[in-house]
């Protein structure tokens, strides 16, 4: 028989799970996410570590199986519709990662990484989201949120012909200190808030109007890194769905 060690075992499911995790954020066109990933995959460790251990082999069962990965979909991705999609999608990788292990004629702590590894580097490099709609990760100031890449975003700066990021009424709470009902008055907002301005606006269904827009100078796009104006909507958008602002590419 062969011995198990449970530190082992805890690390190598870990690792794994991270691999997988962050390669599913990457094939479904989401930021890798890499702390709620981390925290997803601890909770896959320490659930292999406990299926050896006297008195709780049941939790090797199907049923806690689908439970344990069901939380770690909900650690990783959260409670929104496009979640049971990459839990999805994550389990697709989990058996594919198995097949690349079968056919490496082994199941050792380094084939498994090696394979997670190179399942992990297809979805990075390879696929760039192309199962679901690209995402993108934003920071301005403490303010961190995401961002789709929506390449419909026609939306410029008229002084500079610069693409503008458009942000949810939620995150102009944060930011601006206002919310919906000042933001739905562009210019009750200019009074409220140094240095907002308004440009023009045209979006399907709507006849146009006015945004009320801001230059913040540290915002991080992604890895890019720069200053960008930065319009509010009155709105949420996305509608539940992960993301709070739309930009075309703004660094």
């Amino acid at each position: 028989m062969v011995p198990v060690y449970l530190d082992v075992l805890v690390v190598l499911n870990f690792l794994v799970d991270f691999l997988l995790l962050v390669g599913t954020n990457r094939l479904s066109g989401h930021p890798p996410e890499m702390k709620r990933s981390a925290a997803a995959a601890a909770l896959g460790g320490l659930y292999a570590g406990m299926c050896v251990l006297p008195g709780f082999l049941f939790l090797a069962g199907t049923f806690w199986r689908i439970i344990v990965l069901g939380l770690m979909a909900v650690i990783s991705y959260g409670v929104r519709a496009d979640a049971l999609r990459r839990g999805v999608v994550f389990i697709l990788l989990s058996m594919a990662l198995g097949g690349v292990a079968v056919s490496l004629n082994g199941g050792s702590f380094w084939t498994l990484v090696i394979a997670a590894t190179a399942v992990c580097a297809m979805c990075l490099l390879g696929f760039r989201g192309r199962l679901g709609q690209q995402y993108v990760a934003v920071r301005i100031g403490e303010c961190r949120f995401t961002a789709l890449i929506d390449t419909g975003n026609m939306l410029t700066d008229p002084l500079t012909g610069k693409p503008v990021l458009v942000v949810s009424a939620s995150i102009g709470q944060k930011l601006l200190n206002i919310g919906a009902r000042e933001l739905a008055d562009p210019l009750a907002a200019m009074k409220l808030v140094p240095g907002l301005r308004l440009i023009p606006f045209h979006a399907v269904g709507c006849n146009g109007g006015v945004l009320p827009v801001k230059r913040f100078e540290d915002v991080q796009l992604g890895s890019e890194r720069g200053s960008c104006l930065v319009a509010f909507a009155p709105n949420e958008l996305g509608q539940g769905k992960a993301y709070e602002a739309l930009t075309g590419g703004v660094l």
